[in-house]
């Protein structure tokens, strides 16, 4: 499953794991993070791997006598159980797991980028909505860099219809897989945090947003909105001049700061830029530890 964070991917994941055909343990970018291709081989970063906090969170080790390729299919065999089919969830890197696993089945899980942008605010990701679009349109570059590489047609699937139309989606989506949709890949509401599908939480934009906002994301994303099966608002335009990309560069430093500070704490943001200024790796790693384990408590 490929998606831009804030996108849904999360929620999709809890359905995919009700299926006792699949099995969805949480996010892997960390298989693909690391790894590099070197001439005719791939090889994996052992330091950048270790250091992945979502990697030291799962059930996945690095086997030690194995590298590049081989290590990547141990991993997922790690991730897998007799007639069940293991899930990746991924929100970047496609051109590699394209590369590496082009033959897998892909759900190209898509949300409308002015409503990711808007949420990325809230996950401290970036102090505006201009700014905010910017993790949204890494995914769709990696996306429309590693698309052509896969040897099957992926199945596009629209975060506007999986919420209203929930069990039809999962249903095209059991049908791309070979599988028959089962009434438990609902049930993820019972031992979790997340609610039952909320039509209100799809095109917020239009209600929670400015017309300068929408314009400012507008502009961001040109004529990849509407790539991606969105159209634009009837808003005017907003001329990127240079001052106005000035103050969304000092706005969104600020309020990222701002949030930084209050989430960590001002000793762990200054320790965290000294030790990354100077190359201080056992301090930057230790600093490292300190905020995943901040972020860890505030996880969903």
């Amino acid at each position: 499953v490929f998606g831009a964070l804030r996108s849904g991917t999360t929620l999709l994941r809890l359905m995919l794991d009700g299926h006792p055909g699949l099995h969805c343990p949480g996010e892997t970018d960390f298989l693909f993070d690391a790894i590099t291709r070197q001439g005719d081989r791939w090889a994996y970063d052992r330091d950048a791997l270790e250091a992945n906090r979502i990697y030291r969170a799962s059930i996945v080790n690095y086997p030690d006598d194995l590298d590049g390729a081989e290590a990547l299919h141990a991993m997922i065999d790690q991730i897998r159980a007799p007639g069940v089919m293991p899930v990746l969830m991924l929100h970047r890197g496609m051109e590699r797991a394209a590369a590496l696993l082009p033959n897998a089945h892909v759900i190209h899980l898509r949300r409308d980028p002015r409503d990711v942008a808007r949420s990325s605010i809230g996950m401290g990701w970036a102090g505006n909505v201009y700014y905010g679009a910017s993790h949204w349109l890494e995914t769709a570059s990696s996306w429309n860099k590693g698309a052509p590489k896969l040897a099957s047609e992926p199945l596009d699937v629209f975060y506007e219809e999986l919420i209203p139309d929930t069990e039809g989606q999962l249903r095209k989506i059991c049908t791309h897989l070979g599988l028959d949709y089962v009434p438990g890949m609902l049930g993820y509401t019972e031992g979790t945090t997340y609610e039952a599908p909320d039509p209100s939480l799809t095109y917020q934009w239009k209600r929670k947003q400015s017309p300068r906002e929408v314009a400012l994301v507008e502009a961001r994303l040109g004529q990849m909105l509407v790539d991606y099966g969105y159209e634009r608002s009837d808003h005017p335009a907003v001329a990127l001049t240079a001052p106005v990309k000035i103050g969304l560069k000092l706005e969104d430093w600020t309020r990222r700061q701002k949030f930084r500070i209050k989430r960590f704490g001002l000793g762990t943001v200054i320790q965290e830029k000294i030790a990354r200024r100077l190359g201080l790796k056992g301090m930057q790693a230790s600093v490292q530890l300190r905020i995943d384990e901040i972020t860890a408590q505030h996880l969903k």
